[in-house]
């Protein structure tokens, strides 16, 4: 009897690196999307079913939970709205509260064998700064501030209830999540674009905690094989104010540093006129009122218990940033960078991804996915590169100013090895 992997949220930011991460390990997957949910290319696979349902709704879940073949089911609750708005927004709730309270009593129903449901560091009240905040076992929405705050706080005490009820449940709190494969428009990855593509002449002062969302995912897979019931886990990382997150990336991507630095009091002055025009957009907004609150509170977040418990571990900011830069550049949402660092594997993919869709449009037979390519790919790779237009050519408008060498060849396959290298810094392979 093998195991299958129910993932509410499955097409977000975190559900997307947790289905690589569990696709990895040879992980049989369940996702559970929205009807009109449209980054599903992340899903494909052998071991991943699709189901289509609304959390809000009890009766659509019901094929989600199904399970013919006595499997043993491990279901991981991500889907939630993450929300920095000042007003009330009751799908908020509905969505964070009355969809947990949907998904825990299914899992009694159907006798899950865990549960990890994915909180918030918001659901934990703040604490005097300097003081360090670390895990608690009781959950009053009356304790934090924001609506966001207050839905997580309230769904993740139902999960501990139903924990103390017999449900093997626990509970994860991440802190800022930020890093490559959000399809969407988290309010992070909003950020990193903005500054980018120049749309970012000024910045707020304060700073909060972020986290690579790869870390997460690996440690909501560790909660799912070690974690025990009724336990809550901070998955938090590096404390960074904004400026210095723009800063490095400032170093990293050669774009032009953010030099003025907005007092907090200023920004509140304009925050309601930003969320408006962001609203007008139909883009998250960047800071609102309750943002700023959030880039002022305390985010001293200590995820010393994951490490103890769970083996939960963090990589540098500067890796998470270049590799969210490299893989947007690799998505065509950016473009005219210049790194100064390695780029990641997360780029790697998905310039791997658009070389194969070049590839079966120039030739008959599928690429296959090693460092070798054939001489007539890497020819037609070097005419399209002024063009700039197709993901072959993705390497060279990665790099304005790579170089690419053809290292090796075999005569008798008639095959070749290219490698893009700046600085003699990375190898496409």
């Amino acid at each position: 009897m093998g195991e299958l992997y129910l993932l509410t949220g499955a097409a977000g930011h975190l559900g997307t690196a947790l289905v690589k991460l569990l696709k990895e390990k040879h992980k049989k997957i369940r996702a559970l999307v929205l009807p009109e949910e449209k980054h599903l290319s992340q899903l494909s696979g052998e071991d991943i079913e699709i189901v289509y349902g609304d959390i809000r709704s009890k009766k659509s879940l019901e094929p989600f939970f199904q399970n013919p073949d006595h499997q043993e089911l491990i279901v991981v609750h991500m889907a939630g709205i993450v929300s920095i708005s000042s007003g009330h927004l009751q799908a908020v709730s509905d969505v964070n509260v009355g969809g947990t309270k949907n998904i825990v009593e299914l899992c009694k129903k159907h006798r899950v064998k865990r549960l990890i449901y994915v909180s918030s560091v918001h659901a934990i009240p703040e604490l005097p700064l300097g003081q360090t905040i670390r895990e608690i076992s009781q959950f009053d929405p009356s304790s934090v501030t924001g609506l966001y705050a207050k839905t997580k706080a309230e769904a993740t005490q139902l999960v501990l209830n139903a924990a103390k009820e017999g449900l093997n449940a626990s509970v994860v709190h991440p802190s800022g999540i930020i890093g490559p494969y959000d399809y969407g428009r988290g309010h992070l990855t909003q950020l990193v674009i903005d500054y980018l593509k120049g749309r970012l002449t000024a910045c707020v002062n304060g700073g909060y905690d972020f986290v690579d969302v790869r870390d997460v995912a690996k440690g909501i897979f560790a909660c799912c094989e070690k974690g025990e019931a009724g336990e809550c886990y901070i998955l938090s990382g590096q404390y960074l104010a904004v400026k210095d997150l723009l800063y490095h990336l400032h170093l990293l991507t050669g774009k032009r540093a953010i030099k003025t630095i907005l007092p907090r009091w200023f920004a509140k002055l304009t925050a309601p006129l930003a969320e408006l025009y962001y609203k007008i957009l139909r883009q998250p907004p960047l800071f609102t009122s309750y943002s700023l609150y959030t880039l002022a509170c305390n985010a001293n977040f200590s995820h010393e218990k994951a490490t103890r418990s769970l083996g939960y571990q963090t990589r540098s900011l500067d890796e998470t940033l270049l590799d969210t830069a490299a893989w947007l550049k690799a998505q065509g949402r950016v473009w005219r960078l210049r790194f100064a660092g390695q780029p990641c594997m997360a780029a790697q993919e998905g310039l791997r991804e658009k070389q194969e869709a070049q590839w079966r449009r120039c030739f008959p037979r599928k690429p296959e996915k090693s460092a070798v390519a054939p001489m007539e790919f890497c020819t037609f790779l070097f005419a399209l590169t002024a063009r700039e237009k197709a993901a072959g050519a993705g390497c060279r408008s990665l790099f304005p100013r790579a170089l690419i060498l053809p290292l090796s060849c075999k005569a008798g396959q008639k095959m070749l090895e290219c490698r893009v290298a700046k600085n003699g810094i990375w190898s496409l392979r």
